[in-house]
């Protein structure tokens, strides 16, 4: 008998299942929200030196603030003030001369700078004048971030699996939170990078923890949906991000706005089950009971008391031994499991790096940067239902191939199309913004099928970890077009199409019961499908080898 089989008696697509994916839907909202906030929190506003040290003697006195402007601060070739030079002296000659002598002597700002406020009240970057020279230390905060959550996914991936996935989720929404709010009242730039580090770390058992949570308590037939339908709150979130930011134009604010809903994700964990399938593996099958006999009563298969003791679940999932423990070595040590790191880290790594490749670059389209982020998260709501039936008919590994070539393609014909052609770019950078969404839902359910349970929260975890490694250099490698402006644009149209090739290299799990042991992979047959339907006598039926 399989956990698939015992499922499927109690119903292994019911109210209970739906409960579970609704508990976390506040604390996943979040996500999305933090994930993309150097958006906004990080946005550069339209800048200028201060001139007011250049009057002295009361020269400016008679001009306008545009005659100051003009005989204090160089022009660009395109005519716009510059942003980060001014003249050492007033030029007053510019005031009957448009051209200025070649031997004119322009230093960098002196006496700081002042910022447009009518977008943003305040940013990062007006916060702790993070332009010009000092430009990368504003972009190096999403790395911060990102790298925290590099690390925390290793953390909490080992950790899940060793205590169980309920407790480290809470260990999550308490870190996340606590650091979260540190990092809104910060008094300096690197308090704020520490506390944005460790929020990261934190926030990142959300993600890996839920998915893994929902997906193993689902039967097979309905993996996919439930796997798409749990990513589904990221699109929604990723369009309310823009409304919050837009009505909440203060970055410390919006750092608390976005945090605040884990208090409520504190409460409702209470009522969030531990994984079954965790339980049984671990050895702890009262435990396990008691949270199927739960599930069967909400589900209303209510003989599930009399037919199944809980001494009998300890042959429905297969484990050498309720004490064994199992770490990240344990991805390594035999030769399929290597090979499977090493290709679910390569397309992690890919998906990851373009997805916030695109989708921390919402200027220079032409749009508010309010309505593109808007726009980006409506475009992935289509994108997963496509996903969803893509998943279904052609399988995991054609979808996951298929959305990153194609992402790689919508950025490569943005590189060749014109910069005043804004409409076509734009549309071409949602579609490939789509790809890429898809890209990563189909990920994340494919990678929690893959790896057997015993390792799947470690497996998950390292991912996750290869992941935010090309998270974090993604606002870097932006950095990349002070060299050549297309330069990112080919890296990630690069990264994407080789990822995708990777990808096909992958075992297919659709429709597959999912592994219980490394011994499952380690195996030179095909794993067990084991597919329920309503016309079978009996849920305990053994499944078919193929």
């Amino acid at each position: 008998m399989k956990f698939e089989n015992l499922l499927a008696e109690i119903d292994g697509f019911g109210r209970y299942q739906f409960l579970i994916v609704l508990l976390l839907v506040i604390p996943r909202s979040t996500l999305p929200c933090h994930f993309l906030l150097n958006n906004f929190i990080a946005a550069v506003p339209a800048h200028r030196c201060d001139i007011s040290g250049l009057d002295n003697g009361g020269i400016f006195e008679n001009l306008t603030q545009d005659q100051r402007l003009k005989v204090s601060i160089p022009a660009e070739e395109d005519g716009t003030l510059s942003s980060c030079k001014m003249f050492a002296e007033p030029q007053l000659h510019l005031l009957h001369n448009s051209s200025s002598p070649a031997d004119v002597s322009v230093v960098p700002c002196q006496n700081g700078w002042v910022y447009d406020t009518s977008t943003f009240t305040s940013t990062l970057a007006t916060e702790w004048d993070l332009v010009c020279d000092r430009k990368g230390m504003n972009k190096a905060t999403a790395t911060i971030f990102f790298i925290g959550v590099m690390i925390g996914a290793a953390i909490f991936g080992s950790l899940s699996d060793k205590f169980g996935r309920k407790p480290m989720l809470l260990v999550s929404y308490l870190s996340a939170m606590a650091f979260g709010f540190a990092s809104a009242f910060s008094k300096s730039y690197v308090m704020f990078a520490v506390m944005r580090f460790f929020t990261g770390l934190g926030i990142t058992g959300i993600s890996i923890i839920s998915m893994v949570l929902s997906v193993e308590w689902v039967d097979i037939e309905h993996r996919t949906f439930i796997g798409v339908s749990v990513s589904m709150d990221w699109a929604f979130a990723s369009m309310m991000l823009s409304g919050i930011a837009y009505a909440v134009n203060d970055w410390r604010w919006l750092v608390v706005t976005v945090t605040s809903p884990l208090f409520l994700a504190i409460i409702t964990w209470w009522w969030v089950p531990e994984s079954a399938r965790w339980l049984i593996a671990n050895g702890k099958v009262e435990k396990a009971h008691m949270y199927l006999e739960k599930c069967a009563k909400i589900n209303n298969r209510k003989n599930f008391v009399t037919d199944i003791k809980p001494e009998s679940l300890s042959t429905v999932v297969e484990v050498d031994s309720g004490s064994k423990s199992y770490s990240y070595l344990d991805l390594v040590r035999t030769p399929r499991m290597r090979k499977l790191a090493l290709l679910t880290g390569t397309v992690w790594y890919g998906v990851a790096l373009t997805y916030y490749g695109i989708s921390l670059n919402i200027t220079g389209f032409g749009l508010n940067i309010y309505l593109t982020q808007f726009i980006y998260g409506a475009i992935e709501i289509p994108a997963k239902i496509l996903i969803y039936y893509s998943l279904d008919r052609v399988g995991r590994r054609y979808s996951q191939a298929g959305t990153l070539v194609l992402t790689g393609v919508c950025i490569a014909i943005n590189i060749i199309i014109p910069k005043d052609l804004w409409l076509c770019r734009t549309i071409v950078a949602v579609l490939g913004k789509g790809f890429s969404e898809a890209a990563f839902t189909t990920v994340y359910l494919y990678t929690a099928e893959l790896y057997p349970t015993v390792l799947r929260q470690n497996g998950l975890g390292y991912s996750s970890f290869m992941a935010r490694l090309g998270v974090s250099i993604a606002p870097l490698i932006i950095l990349l077009e002070d060299v050549w402006m297309h330069l990112p644009q080919v890296i990630f149209c690069a990264v994407a199409i080789f990822s995708g090739l990777v990808a096909w290299l992958l075992p297919e799990t659709h429709n597959v019961r999912l592994p219980e042991t490394i011994e499952d992979i380690e195996q030179t047959r095909k794993r067990s499908i084991c597919m329920l339907t309503k016309s079978t006598d009996s849920p305990f039926k053994p499944c078919s080898e193929t």
